[in-house]
């Protein structure tokens, strides 16, 4: 089995995780840079999946099953930036699926992607299914990348339909030691919101995104050869002020059309993949259905997303004001609007 992406912690963490399971009998783990996290007794490859040399990397080891975990949101460490992050994302993936198309011994491919492929705009479906289209396709950013990752997926699947692909949408992820776009966001001592909005949002635990992967990888062992697109994230939603609350972090709240301007201002301070389809995310939210993944994955998440938001947060430690004291301060001031409303009515 061969892994991309392991100089990454999730990628670190699967490679460590597969590696118990007395079917697979190797494991090989594959980045442009060594891994500052031990990898057991996985072979590492440094190799660049950009370039055409992963191809003989497949090769020499006759691998089987290749799972696609270099496909990101963020860059890797402090070197490059939202141009290198493209780059891995769809040159990359497009260098390995032509690797793949060509090794015979490839038989299963699966590929880490996201929900953001929906993209979130003020007309979407309560609930977004693997089958529905996008309102509007993502104009930008990662989920620009992850589009046309997917894009490339099915073509490949065409063309070798005799290998099993799967595909696996997560919701955003987090957890202790999540790294994205997101994670950077509610990292912030201050979160920008817009104003009037307020989203719904999904999350999955990064210790169920290593499970789902090692089930979706493990399936061609098993002769359960499950092909197919399936969205992946923890049970129920949250909103947007319920999660500033839950961090202790107060929320600024911006008008629409100033998004540009916050958007570059965040980039200036870190948060490198800010774009505008971020600021959608936070504008109209993004709810997907995870049936096909209880049903034909046969997995059942261990964290749902208010237990996945929790974990982060006590991992991001207390915010600028302590969270019970912030709910009863916004409870209070609902009342009082709500209170407000009524009362001309009833003097009536």
């Amino acid at each position: 089995m061969l892994v991309t992406g392991v100089a990454r912690q999730l990628g670190g963490r699967l490679v460590r995780r597969i590696q118990r399971d007395p079917e697979v009998d190797r494991v090989i783990g594959v980045d442009v840079v060594r891994p500052g996290h031990r990898l057991g007794a996985a072979d590492f490859v440094q190799a660049d999946i950009r370039q055409p040399a992963i191809a003989k990397v497949l090769a020499e080891f006759g691998v089987d099953t290749v799972v696609h975990m270099d496909v990101t949101g963020t860059p890797l460490g402090s070197g490059g930036g939202r141009t290198s992050v493209k780059e891995t994302n769809v040159i990359g993936t497009m260098q390995l699926l032509g690797a793949c198309q060509k090794s015979p011994t490839v038989k299963r491919l699966v590929v880490k992607s996201s929900t953001s492929v929906y993209g979130s705009a003020p007309r979407d479906p309560a609930v977004f299914t693997e089958t529905t289209p996008p309102k509007s396709l993502p104009s930008g950013g990662f989920a620009k990348d992850a589009v046309e990752v997917e894009g490339y997926v099915r073509g490949f699947a065409r063309r070798r339909p005799d290998v099993a692909v799967c595909v696996l949408r997560f919701a955003n992820i987090l957890g202790p030691s999540a790294d994205s776009p997101l994670a950077e966001y509610f990292s912030l001592p201050v979160l920008p919101t817009v104003l009037g909005y307020d989203p719904r949002l999904q999350f999955v635990h990064e210790d169920d995104v290593i499970d789902v992967l090692r089930i979706a990888a493990g399936e061609a062992r098993r002769g359960t050869l499950n092909s197919g697109t399936f969205n992946v994230a923890g049970e129920g939603v949250l909103l947007l002020s319920q999660c500033s609350r839950r961090l202790g972090r107060p929320t600024v709240p911006v008008l629409l059309p100033a998004v540009r301007w916050v958007g570059t201002a965040l980039r200036t301070v870190g948060v490198t993949d800010f774009s505008p389809e971020q600021i959608r995310l936070l504008t109209h939210g993004r709810v997907v259905s995870t049936t096909e993944m209880r049903e034909t994955l046969g997995y059942e998440p261990k964290y749902s997303t208010v237990e996945t938001f929790a974990d982060f947060a006590r991992s991001r430690g207390p915010g600028l004001l302590p969270p019970d004291a912030l709910a009863r301060a916004v409870d209070r001031v609902a009342d009082r609007v709500a209170t407000g409303a009524t009362t001309p009515s009833n003097a009536e």
